[in-house]
């Protein structure tokens, strides 16, 4: 069941789009505005609205790791801007200036795609700021985007119904006609599916549109070269456009917002309507499923974003791993770390995982050096992409099990910080960890890769405080138990 539990009414215009990271929800508005949301508790950061765009803001998202904020708006811009404090860490500017509708992150967060309403598509490397590749659509404005989980490709939808498939060289390897009317929004779900006689693996992709309709896509794992676009099913039900579409973290349900004003959830399995709320009094605009909690935001032209929730083993059924709690990885079977690789889009590790007994226990302990020496993963890219992962797996075990605030944990260690420092680029990390990091001539940003305007390091007094009041509370309560 899902259950209405906050809405938030602080913009003074329509609500164009919502983006969930793991601890904040962001929102854009045609009020010129981006506004940030703690998910303790829904109360607007302190350093919340973010002002700079000087037209209507029509698209937000976070990176990957939650550290940036991408926008953009009509006034031809995509904003970059640190998540930890609100400042603006870039201007990129779409080439004829044309207004920028849609942008989005790569999976590993070294390219931003930015889309326009002449047809203009731009990818940017984050770390330089620099436009790396362009191109454009055949006809129509790119009002749609989203990239495959393991960032070899990405979608764009056109507003004259095109879905167009591209590669992370910006070459254009497919192309169709999806919504006779125009597309209006893509999402990939994050799980791998299987189809075909040779049980062939695919990523299964959604999209929407003007023509009332919801169809789902398989594009297929295999030689990218040859890729396309397969017809899966349509999935019914709105009366009126479908403005919006989104897949659950867990690939199991389909989100849709419409000019009927109703928010539709699928299951994506039977293709069946599990819930269809109507809160909004006006246009949905925008629907977003919380990565780590079974939260859902809803946005309208009724200025208001929606908050709801869903019962966790509800939203969770028939994941496998995700209705664990995450302390469990570690008893997670071969197989299971089998199945977390496919969706983390390494599927190729498999085999190297299997032969070499790797279960959940094994996992957690991988370095470095044994992916390299013990597994043999050849390529440093591919390397650092596995144990960036486990680094995410670990952190999670590690705040679950501790009950660490995050902001507690030093983001180069993920350990409690006993010697807080603030960098330049606005964030705490332990001095040791940080004096490392420059030591090794580091002169970018841990956390942004952005380069660092200083290398001096203050000491965080109020967050050493926060900590030591937050071990005393440990400590009581410890004694009490």
């Amino acid at each position: 069941m899902a259950k209405l539990i906050h809405t938030l009414a602080d913009h003074s215009d329509d609500v164009n789009y919502c983006a969930f990271s793991s601890s904040c929800l962001a929102t854009c508005s045609l009020d010129k505005t981006i506004r940030l949301y703690s998910l303790n508790n829904f109360t607007e950061l302190p350093y919340s609205p973010l002002k700079g765009h000087t037209y209507a803001v029509h698209c937000c998202c976070f990176s990957p790791s939650g550290h940036i904020l991408a926008s953009c708006s009509t006034d031809g811009t995509t904003m970059l801007w640190n998540t930890h404090n609100g400042q603006r860490l870039a201007v990129l500017k779409q080439p004829r200036g044309s207004p920028v509708r849609v942008c989005r992150f790569s999976p590993d967060s070294a390219y931003l795609v930015s889309g326009a309403a002449d047809g203009s598509i731009v990818l940017w490397n984050v770390q330089s700021l620099k436009l790396y590749r362009s191109g454009s659509v055949k006809d129509g404005s790119l009002v749609a985007c989203a990239f495959s989980p393991n960032g070899n490709l990405f979608v764009t939808g056109s507003s004259c119904g095109d879905l167009t498939i591209w590669d992370d060289k910006m070459r254009c390897l497919y192309n169709e006609k999806g919504h006779d009317l125009g597309v209006t929004c893509c999402d990939f779900s994050s799980q791998a599916v299987s189809g075909g006689e040779q049980g062939s693996r695919y990523f299964r992709m959604a999209s929407c549109g003007q023509d009332n309709q919801i169809k789902l896509w398989l594009i297929s794992l295999a030689d990218l070269l040859g890729c396309e676009l397969k017809y899966e099913c349509t999935l019914n039900g709105h009366s009126a456009p479908v403005l919006a579409c989104a897949f659950s973290y867990d690939g199991q349900m389909l989100v849709s917002g419409s000019v009927d004003k109703s928010i539709m959830i699928h299951d994506t399995k039977t293709g069946s309507i599990l819930h269809t709320l109507t809160q909004h009094t006006r246009y949905v605009t925008t629907c977003a499923f919380a990565p780590d909690i079974p939260l859902l935001a809803t946005g309208s032209m009724d200025k208001t974003v929606n908050i709801w929730q869903f019962d966790p083993k509800q939203h969770f059924a028939g994941s496998g791993l995700e209705d664990e709690p995450k302390m469990s990885i570690e008893n997670w079977s071969e197989e299971e770390v089998s199945v977390w690789l496919c969706a983390q889009g390494l599927k190729d590790l498999v085999g190297i995982f299997k032969m070499n007994n790797i279960d959940g226990k094994e996992l957690l302990s991988l370095t470095k050096h044994s992916l390299s020496n013990d597994l043999k993963i050849e390529s440093l890219g591919l390397r650092s992409k596995v144990f960036r992962k486990i680094e995410e797996l670990r952190s999670k075990v590690d705040s679950v099990s501790l009950g660490i605030p995050d902001e507690f944990l030093c983001p180069i260690t993920r350990e409690l910080m006993e010697e807080p420092v603030i960098a330049a680029d606005g964030y705490s990390y332990e001095k040791e960890a940080m004096e490392n990091w420059i030591s090794k001539k580091r002169r970018s940003s841990p956390m942004t890769n952005l380069p660092l305007q200083s290398l001096i390091l203050t000491p965080n007094r109020t967050l050493k405080m926060a900590i030591n009041r937050w071990l005393e509370t440990q400590q009581k309560y410890n004694e009490t138990t």
